[in-house]
């Protein structure tokens, strides 16, 4: 990662964004605030290459908003979205749209931190091969046909009880197929899993 690399933040909330400013700027990161995704998007024309971290729901243009005036126009910056819990769905059309990965509130620091730096490093690679996407395929192939329903649910933001009553199974059982998904999939957290899932296809983009 390069000295000083640039990481945008965008949020309406004030102590959040200081909160922001003094979690990246101690790790490193040249840190930029935003209280707005307008104010963003005013400035994006004279900014350099960097990441951009911003919230989903704000007043006027919110998060989607956002990352679809980003893919209309030239200027193409891995994004990561901040989510309350429960907008797990919502992060997932954010995904679609060509988020990077997402984040739910409260997070952990360092899972801030390495999700910026794996932004600014896949940016600087322009890593979204297919060799990559046959090789989600194939980790998908590896699973049963019950544990790729439980994917399917995990990813669309059921939660285990919901996903238990649909199959009529119970949530124990559940959770074992979900530690059955996450370790066939190699993935570490939900955001990895849905990533994976859209890369594979199996979230339709």
């Amino acid at each position: 990662m390069p000295q000083n690399a640039k990481v945008y933040v965008i949020d309406d909330d004030p102590a959040m964004r200081d909160s922001l400013d003094f979690l990246l700027g101690s790790a490193g990161f040249s840190v930029h605030l935003f209280d707005s995704a307008q104010a963003f998007l005013n400035e994006i024309a004279n900014l350099e290459a960097g990441c951009v971290v911003t919230d989903v729901r704000m007043p006027g243009i919110d998060g989607m908003e956002l990352l679809r005036q980003l893919n209309s126009g030239s200027r193409k910056l891995p994004v990561i979205v901040m989510t309350g819990h429960g907008d797990v769905p919502l992060a997932v059309e954010a995904m679609k749209l060509g988020a990077l990965d997402f984040l739910e509130k409260p997070f952990e620091d360092d899972r801030l931190i390495g999700m910026v730096e794996t932004a600014l490093a896949e940016s600087e690679s322009g890593s979204k091969s297919e060799s990559l996407s046959a090789d989600m395929a194939a980790r998908v192939a590896s699973l049963t046909q019950r544990e790729r329903q439980v994917m399917q649910g995990l990813v669309t933001g059921q939660s285990n009880k919901a996903i238990a009553r649909e199959y009529d199974i119970s949530p124990r059982t559940v959770e074992v197929y979900r530690a059955n998904v996450m370790t066939k999939m190699q993935a570490g957290n939900l955001s990895e899993l849905v990533r994976f899932a859209i890369r594979a296809g199996i979230v339709d983009d």
